[in-house]
């Protein structure tokens, strides 16, 4: 099977290892060989070793019917939704992490997806280490969902653990999250809350059978909580 990465970045880049360093593993599993043909991102990679797959036009994809299966690690709304919208209208398998993209278009996307009688894959797209939508759209498909807590986002669960147990700022937090990875350079998705409440949207509209438009949720982020609150609430 022949399978194309949009997206080159820390998780396009991870797909493309997991392929690689499992590809007898995945052979077993599923029968099938999982060959990795297009790279898709706007940046050269002068020598990565997958600088020969690397393609800047998307119609490439689109247009060669060998490939089979899309992984879509681009991130935003733009362009990766006419990007993937594409594909699956061209009847390509689709594997996405792209929170975002799933929260704006879900719904639509796996309607055509169920009319074309192909896959449109999203369990990265929250919690995809642990994993969380499959088992609660196949495991729990028989039981009435009332309620969903947890943590779903890392980053603000990191910041706002060492301002409550170390007595750290949030710009003294955030700063150590980002130098060791955790957080990006510009942090507003996670810090304002963003990410998690496309997050939610999407579990709840799976819970629910419901759409939801994530931009009808509150969301209010930790940007504005002091290491003043966290202290009033120990004492």
């Amino acid at each position: 099977m022949k399978v194309a990465i949009m997206g080159y970045g820390t998780i396009g880049s991870g797909v493309a290892e997991v392929l690689k360093v499992n590809r007898d593993l995945i052979k077993r599993k599923t029968g099938k060989t999982l060959e990795v043909k297009y790279i898709l991102d706007l940046r050269e990679f002068p020598g990565d070793e997958n600088e020969g797959k690397i393609i800047h036009d998307f119609s490439v994809i689109d247009q060669d019917d060998e490939v089979e299966l899309v992984v879509e690690t681009m991130g935003g709304v733009n362009p990766a939704y006419t990007f993937v919208k594409t594909c699956l209208e061209s009847g390509k398998h689709v594997v996405t992490s792209n929170k975002a993209l799933v929260a704006a278009h879900g719904t639509e996307l796996l309607s055509i997806a169920r009319e074309k009688e192909i896959n449109f894959l999203f369990e990265a797209s929250v919690g995809g280490g642990i994993p969380l939508i499959r088992p609660l759209t196949q495991a729990l498909a028989g039981e009435k969902i009332l309620e969903i807590t947890g943590i779903l986002n890392g980053t603000t669960n990191y910041i706002l653990t060492k301002m409550n147990e170390e007595g750290q700022t949030f710009e003294a937090a955030l700063k150590t999250a980002q130098e060791l990875g955790y957080a990006e350079r510009n942090p507003e998705a996670d810090v304002e809350g963003y990410d998690t409440c496309r997050k939610i949207s999407i579990l709840t509209a799976l819970a629910s059978e419901r759409e939801v438009n994530y931009e009808e949720v509150y969301t209010e982020g930790i940007t504005a909580i002091t290491d003043t609150d966290l202290s009033t609430r120990r004492r």
